[in-house]
């Protein structure tokens, strides 16, 4: 089945002047709010992270209280839907605002575990809720034929903001209230163009779903990869600051280790899953995941040693680990039918939001009884586990012909803090519209 294929930077900007859109003006005003939300979201990863190092909490405490946010987030994305049908989605995106700005707030009034464990786990139901509104707003504002641009827009969007908010924790000392008020005040300017251009409320309807067992049944690469990236991907972007700082990185040094990660995922995403739709997808996936196994011991092994060298290799990790969660979901899709892509989606996203809770308090506990090595060596089990697990896979059935096997579509994990069930089920409503629309041309070929 054709899947979308994810289009570069220089196509999508022509979004804008697409004259079947609403308006050009509210889908970049959409865009803008949530880059700003995805900003905020960035730097209080780091600085959480930043600041349970220099508040003593403990690696396995840190990362308990970042599994709060994969708690709540998961909660959230689910919880929305929901309160949308009931009270509509301006009245829930705005409480849900006000809330996240409060909920940051409360982490530098009371700097205690109970309470930043509390307030974690509300910020991840918050930022679920914004997310599920603002992505179901920004589809409502597009059509057939704009929303494979518009979703490799979204995509750049994603990783300039939460790029840009890790750089931001060089603005002012993290062990001051300066940068939690920052994240509030980020998180309010956020929702003024949203709400501002949310000129017609999106329809709302319950996704689908597929057990786990039957998913494991269509796909059980597919289903364990997407989980065990969840682990990988939670901890990377919660304990990766943490990792950093007690490897002895300053500050600034910290906040560039995270957007190395993230510029990693950003190059990397669309040349591994162009390689994966001309070849066995199973082995591209095991390659990656090998490859982010020894990239992260590459990079464990430079820190302190060469800053730029550790730099180097932890966004050669970045590009591999943030790839695979793509590329589960696209083998997935090679053996779904068009009519299971959302119900499919749903699970990965479920199975991967699970692994995504466990990974921060594995990868802590792992820190504190390895040291800050720990944190590597838990993510070249977990790869090396999912290498493992996809050799083996390809020993028991056939791999789809090139005709059977979908192109690549690029989308964020729900372990990073930036996707949602919306905007998952978005991309498999327009993968089943392409899939359709490429099985009516083949029809039409053949007949003729």
């Amino acid at each position: 089945m054709a899947l979308a294929s994810v289009r570069p930077p220089r196509a999508v900007v022509r979004l804008a002047s697409n004259p079947t859109m609403e308006a050009a003006g509210g889908v970049w005003a959409l865009l803008v709010g949530i880059g700003l939300l995805l900003m905020g979201n960035g730097l209080q990863a780091s600085l959480l992270g930043v600041r349970a190092e220099i508040e003593a909490f403990g690696s396995t405490l840190t990362g308990i209280v970042m599994s709060g946010y994969f708690v709540g987030f998961l909660f959230g994305s689910t919880w929305t839907p929901r309160a949308v049908r009931r009270v509509g989605h301006i009245r829930v995106f705005a409480a849900l605002a006000a809330l996240a700005s409060v909920a940051i707030l409360v982490h530098s009034l009371l700097v205690t575990p109970v309470v930043w464990v509390l307030m974690r786990t509300l910020t991840g139901v918050c930022y679920a809720g914004l997310y599920v509104v603002a992505e179901s707003w920004l589809n409502a504002r597009s059509d057939n034929a704009t929303r494979g641009r518009l979703l490799s827009l979204y995509m750049v969007i994603s990783y300039i903001g939460m790029g840009g908010g890790h750089l931001t924790l060089n603005v002012a000392a993290p062990g001051q209230h300066d940068l939690f008020m920052l994240v509030s005040v980020v998180i309010s300017v956020a929702v003024v163009p949203i709400l501002l251009s949310a000129t017609r409320a999106p329809a709302s309807e319950a996704p689908n779903r597929l057990s786990l067992p039957a998913l494991y049944r269509i796909s059980p690469l597919g289903l364990v990869g997407t989980f065990a990236t969840g682990i990988a991907n939670g901890a990377v972007f919660t304990m990766g600051a943490v990792y950093a700082r007690s490897a002895g990185l300053s500050v600034a040094e910290v906040s560039l280790f995270m957007v190395a990660v993230i510029a990693g995922g950003a190059l990397f995403q669309w040349p591994v899953g162009k390689l994966s739709d001309h070849m066995d997808r199973r082995g591209v996936i095991a390659g990656t995941a090998f490859a982010a196994a020894l990239l992260g011991t590459a990079a464990s092994r430079m820190a302190g040693i060469s800053d730029v060298g550790l730099l180097l290799a932890v966004a050669l990790f970045g590009g591999m680990t943030l790839s695979l969660y793509s590329l589960c979901v696209a083998y997935t899709n090679d053996h779904t039918s068009s009519d299971q892509l959302v119900a499919a989606s749903s699970g990965l996203v479920l199975a991967n939001g699970i692994g995504a809770i466990m990974g921060p308090s594995i990868a802590g506990v792992a820190m504190d009884v390895m040291g800050p090595g720990g944190f590597f060596a838990w993510l070249f089990v977990v790869h090396a586990g999912i290498g493992a697990f996809g050799l083996w896979r390809m020993t028991r059935r056939p791999s789809p012909t090139a005709a059977e096997q979908g192109p690549y579509v690029a989308m964020p994990s729900r372990s990073s803090p930036f996707v949602t069930s919306a905007v998952e089920e978005v991309y498999a409503e327009y993968e089943a519209e392409q899939a359709a629309e490429s099985g009516s041309e083949r029809a039409a070929a053949d007949q003729s």
